[in-house]
């Protein structure tokens, strides 16, 4: 078995379920990230759980989903207990350059510590060293319209 304590975190069902499982040591820092992102989620964007917390366009406003498979809804933000480290996963900071230098550009400014990302992922290593305020900002920068409308531009052009 991996990481984690038991297979009740990979079957979470409930945001809540999904932090009871994880270390204790992560579990305060896990509820403040997803309560900066609650606090700050644009009008339209739900949150659901399967092994992570998600947050995507529901089939009301984006009946089509995700194009791989169309059954579930269109992916925008997860948060993720990784062995080493929780991460943040942001499909608008992969789609959007702008955003992602924004976001890039801002960190040093919220963390005295060196950001850690991939294309779309932001590792936190120090789960309280986490800059709650800079996620919160950075939720707040894209509405599901937008997400939906770079989402169907990425389609037009292959």
């Amino acid at each position: 078995m991996s990481y984690f304590r038991s297979k009740q975190f990979h079957m979470a069902t409930t945001p809540e379920e999904f932090i009871a499982a994880a270390p204790e040591e992560r579990q305060e820092a896990l509820t403040k990230l997803r309560n900066a992102i609650l606090d700050n989620l644009p009008k339209g964007f739900e949150e659901s759980c399967a092994s992570m917390i998600h947050y995507v366009v529901p089939f009301s406003l984006y009946p089509a989903g995700y194009h791989c498979p169309p059954k579930q809804p269109l992916p925008f933000m997860s948060v993720a207990n990784q062995k080493g480290f929780i991460a943040l996963y942001h499909m608008g900071i992969y789609a959007t350059p702008e955003l992602h230098k924004w976001f890039v550009d801002e960190y040093p400014k919220h963390s005295k510590f060196k950001l850690d990302m991939g294309k779309s992922c932001i590792r936190f290593k120090r789960p309280n060293d986490i800059p709650f305020d800079l996620i919160g900002q950075l939720v707040t920068r894209m509405t599901p319209e937008q997400w939906i409308g770079i989402y169907e531009d990425a389609f037009k052009n292959r």
